[in-house]
């Protein structure tokens, strides 16, 4: 690994950050109800009108919701929430999900422009919409990456021949922040990835878990603020550098961000 100095940031080139979705989601909105054709990448509308009929209708069937989605005792009002899909209000996809990461990004406190940024610069990666810009309307719902609906293969195996052409398609840099199993369901070719790790007094080192999606949400808010747009893992390190992150580059598609 090499550590990356600021001299080396890169211009030119608008950045797509994708980021993971939360379990975890905002009620209500202002929004008319769900409207496919309104949202970002229209090419995986038929795999969402799918994928959204089949979680309705599983909606009908408390039991099997629960096994389908991993949902406990205390969180049936999720089902109530897919069976609305298409009739509850909506709202910007960066103001529904909600969780450790979206609090680290603190989208409401972004400048007028800043949001702007964001809306250019930041998608969200979905289970059940495969990928969303953040300024897509969106109603609150519940499918996990992991999760099996009865009757359908995996999500991977649904998504993956759809979501990968439409953002390999993409002309900007992608930063995939995403979640292993989110990654799954539409790789990125020549994305750069990024793995959190804490750095030991004696020099080991381990991955990050409990705030790596704090971390992951920094970085995001970083990449909305900068003035610079970056074209490579070069550009993407030192843009982290210049906000006071101790970044290393460990492969051309990864960079490691270290935490004490």
């Amino acid at each position: 690994m090499r550590v990356i100095t600021t001299n080396q940031l890169s211009y030119g080139v608008p950045v797509l950050v994708i980021l993971p979705p939360s379990e975890t989601k905002s009620d209500g909105g202002r929004g008319a109800p769900l409207d496919l054709d309104t949202l970002s990448f229209p090419e995986l509308n038929p795999v969402r009108k799918r994928i959204g009929e089949a979680i309705v209708d599983l909606a009908g069937d408390l039991d099997a919701s629960r096994t389908a989605l991993g949902l406990g005792a205390t969180q049936l009002s999720e089902v109530d929430r897919n069976a609305d899909l298409w009739l509850s209000p909506t709202r910007p996809a960066i103001e529904r999900y909600t969780g450790v990461l979206y609090d680290a990004l603190d989208h409401a406190s972004l400048t007028k422009a800043g949001k702007t940024k964001a809306a250019d610069r930041l998608a969200i990666g979905s289970a059940l919409f495969g990928v969303v810009r953040a300024a897509d309307a969106i109603p609150a719902y519940r499918l996990s990456g992991g999760s099996k609906l009865p009757g359908m293969p995996t999500l991977a195996s649904i998504w993956k021949p759809e979501l990968s052409p439409a953002l390999d398609a993409v002309d900007d840099f992608v930063v995939d922040l995403r979640s292993g199993v989110y990654q799954q369901l539409g790789p990125v070719s020549g994305a750069v990835t990024a793995t959190v790790m804490t750095e030991q007094p004696d020099g080991s080192r381990k991955v990050v878990s409990h705030f790596n999606k704090h971390y992951k949400g920094l970085m995001a808010r970083e990449l909305v603020r900068t003035r610079r747009n970056v074209r490579d893992v070069n550009g993407l390190a030192a843009v982290l550098s210049d906000a006071g992150k101790r970044v290393e580059i460990a492969a051309p598609d990864q960079i490691v961000v270290l935490t004490d």
